[in-house]
């Protein structure tokens, strides 16, 4: 069994196991204390330029599978772990997770002290780290995570979104014969959506509300959105910073009050900036599946699946054209607001719950009201 080492741009290395690909990676070192959905976590494109240090100790024991995939391909740069099991037992499985991530080589650490290393990231906050599964020096390791590029300023969801557009017409799936999901309504809104990194899952609940979808890539002009006759358009997650992206703001503003306009994540910075606002990185971030977020519209707590690395700043928005709808209890950081002219809101979490908490699932039935009661 070959070594892993996660070495730190300040200096700090953590040697473990080696699982999956036998490689070395570099990214920005982020962690997730979500207790199930590793999987998701894999393959959602938000995590593209990171290594993910995950805080539940025991990961791999559930398998993979072709269901749970939020894209095509994991996108993770690397994955740390305390209890990596090599070993997979669930009547879902298919494929052990060891091997998921190996033939998309991507290296996985294991056996690391992931509480050290997880107090270490929320003291320094998140740095650039290199992870390798490869015999080599400590010393050769940390020059290449302080050569790394920064996550400020990297444009990564143009580097994930799809080339051409596609069409999207998948309901929700159902793991367990215990969920009375039901089929998919017939469709009755059309809505194009913008993939900055889209997760499938988004895709499958707007299907499931009544929507046919077509996804377009992260730069399509505002003319050609037009065109495709849309009843809503939405704004998807996606990885990096979104202040590179002010080419897709600029066309994105160029919507406002042509038809709903519904933004998670990612889209809720776009958004923001869209409307005159900034953005910034915050110290850690937030990922996970438990987070308090205030809905200042019902004064309801609403539990909530998180993965930003940035957020927007609520100083910067106009307040004659915005309204402030969400905040996250942990923090106070901006989780969400709406325009007071026209018919667009956004969140900074994830209501789609893949996996997560299903408390906010009734913004996806707000976007189809919307949709109802400003038809084209």
């Amino acid at each position: 069994m070959n070594k892993a080492i996660l070495a730190l741009e300040d200096g700090r290395v953590f040697e473990g196991r080696a699982f999956g690909a036998q490689t070395e990676r570099v990214g920005e070192v982020v962690f997730n204390t979500s207790i199930t959905g590793y999987q998701e976590i894999f393959s959602d494109p938000s995590y593209a330029g990171q290594i993910i240090v995950l805080t539940n100790p025991q990961i791999g024991n559930y398998g993979a599978n072709d269901t749970d995939p939020q894209a095509g391909t994991p996108h993770i740069e690397g994955l740390v772990v305390r209890d990596f099991s090599p070993l997979a037992s669930n009547w879902r499985s298919q494929q052990d997770a060891d091997a998921y991530l190996g033939q998309h080589n991507i290296p996985i650490g294991s056996d690391i002290d992931t509480r050290t290393l997880v107090r270490h990231l929320r003291t320094r906050g998140v740095m650039r780290g290199a992870l390798s599964t490869v015999p080599q020096s400590a010393e050769a390791l940390l020059d290449k995570a302080r050569n790394a590029p920064s996550m400020v300023g990297l444009d990564l969801a143009t580097g994930v979104s799809t080339s051409t557009a596609y069409a999207w017409d998948e309901g929700m799936p159902v793991a367990s014969p215990s969920e009375l999901l039901g089929e998919a309504p017939p469709a009755r809104h059309h809505v194009v959506a913008f993939d900055f990194g889209i997760k499938r899952n988004i895709l499958r609940r707007l299907r499931h509300n009544g929507a046919r979808v077509t996804v377009v890539p992260a730069g399509t002009s505002a003319e050609d959105v037009l065109a495709l006759k849309p009843d809503g358009i939405f704004i998807s997650n996606g990885p990096g910073d979104p202040e590179p992206l002010e080419g897709p703001a600029g066309e994105i503003r160029k919507l406002l009050g042509r038809a709903p306009i519904f933004g998670i994540c990612l889209g809720h910075q776009v958004l923001g900036r869209a409307v005159g606002g900034r953005t910034f990185k915050l110290k850690f971030g937030h990922r996970g599946g438990n987070h308090p977020v205030l809905n200042k519209l019902t004064n309801r707590v609403e539990i909530t699946a998180q993965n930003h690395g940035f957020a927007v700043d609520p100083g910067s928005l106009n307040a004659n054209d915005i309204e402030l709808t969400h905040v996250n209890l942990n923090d106070h950081t901006l989780e969400g607001f709406r325009h007071r002219n026209y018919p667009l809101f956004c969140v900074q979490y994830h209501p789609e719950a893949s996996p997560g908490p299903n408390d906010s699932l009734y913004l996806f039935t707000d976007f189809a009201r919307l949709m109802d009661e400003n038809p084209r």
